[in-house]
């Protein structure tokens, strides 16, 4: 199903396989002025394929789906479509799943006992390129700092893992987008995304955390 929504809305497209989930969704997108349902599909497959159609803003990416299941949508939908912001959610927590999604390129992952008002605000911030985690998947994440470091380096993308490292060369946001030829805004946003990961709040205290777990080199 296809919409063709005011281009001041946030465009959203549900891939999940379960319709009577869609069907709540698109109740839930029609109460925010904000957020508009522009395609609904049931399978993996189908995700790639309307992404490739109509370019939305957000996915909400279910992860055990038919055909094709949603860590691999998720990957080439981000690779071939990096703009498209990725939420995974999902009715599984497992650390597994959670780093694989993370890896693939997810930006945000909620669990489907998210409430309303917290699925839209998590749909502006992910939107906006600012990662959105349910509780549970927080606290396994930073529950690794004791003891599963390599568990957060694996949640990092390989393109975190590079501005990781030039963050602890002391590396600016200007050199960062210079030497991976992206732009800043991308680089603020990678930032953001591993101070999140991380479960810091600052650029200092994640170069610390990262030499500290050994996710980065001692110069």
């Amino acid at each position: 199903m296809l919409v063709s929504p005011p281009i001041s809305r946030i465009r959203v497209v549900v891939a999940d396989d379960h319709d009577m989930l869609r069907e709540g969704l698109a109740t839930f997108l029609s109460m925010h002025k904000d957020l508009m349902l522009v395609g609904e599909v049931a399978s993996g497959a189908e995700a790639l394929r309307i992404c490739q159609e109509i370019e939305p803003d957000v996915v909400l990416m279910d992860l055990i789906m038919p055909e094709m299941d949603g860590v691999t949508a998720i990957k080439l939908i981000h690779a071939a479509q990096p703009q498209i912001r990725i939420i995974a959610l999902t009715s599984f927590g497992d650390a597994d799943l959670v780093r694989a999604a993370l890896q693939a390129g997810a930006t945000s992952y909620l669990l489907k006992n998210v409430t309303a008002d917290r699925l839209a605000e998590a749909i502006r911030a992910t939107w906006a390129g600012l990662p959105t985690f349910a509780p549970e998947v927080t606290e396994g994440l930073l529950g690794a700092q004791s003891g599963q470091p390599a568990a957060l380096r694996d949640a990092l993308t390989a393109r975190e893992r590079d501005v990781l490292m030039l963050l602890g060369r002391g590396a600016s946001n200007a050199e960062i987008a210079l030497q991976l030829q992206i732009s800043r805004y991308t680089v603020k946003n990678h930032v953001s995304s591993i101070l999140s990961k991380l479960g810091v709040d600052s650029r200092t205290e994640a170069v610390v955390f990262a030499l500290d777990h050994k996710m980065i080199p001692r110069n």
